[in-house]
């Protein structure tokens, strides 16, 4: 499926060179979190839908291609807000962390370019210095199909 951009991206894509700055923004999700953790990759705090993503260091390690093997994205946040570690510690472990991710351009950030893409953080370990984690995407390879069995209780008409 074809993405759709705004026009004032696929301008700052195809220009030689732009002003335009394209921001990642990560909301951070769990039922025991005390609310909704949201950064963003700019320098400065971004106002996006009613929501204020402040500065905060991280980066996304996009898989290598293989055929054998789900792609699992990594992502690695630098550990200088105490906050992340000690919401990390009141998570279920059976119940991940939802991270959701979008992009927009910081000159207009009520408008989604691209997302929002929802992952399961899984696989958490930190440090002094860095909190990592596997992102990976609903594994919809793995769930049985059909999802129903066909039993004549459920579905009378075929017997």
């Amino acid at each position: 499926m074809p993405r759709s951009l705004s026009s004032v991206a696929k301008q700052a894509i195809f220009a030689q060179q732009t002003a335009e700055v394209f921001v990642v923004l990560l909301d951070l999700e769990h039922p025991n979190f005390a609310g909704t953790i949201r950064v963003c990759s700019n320098d400065l705090s971004v106002s996006s839908r009613g929501n204020t993503y402040v500065p905060f260091p991280f980066e996304i390690l996009l898989p290598d291609e293989s055929d054998d093997a789900a792609p699992r994205v990594s992502l690695r946040i630098d550990n200088v807000d105490r906050r992340i570690v000690s919401e990390l510690r009141s998570v279920v472990t059976n119940v991940p962390v939802t991270v959701r991710m979008t992009v927009v351009l910081a000159s207009s950030p009520d408008t989604i370019e691209v997302g929002p893409m929802e992952f399961s953080l899984r696989d958490v370990e930190y440090t002094a210095t860095t909190v990592e984690g596997t992102l990976l995407y609903e594994d919809v390879l793995n769930e049985s199909f059909p999802a129903d069995s066909f039993t004549p209780s459920r579905f009378p008409g075929l017997f």
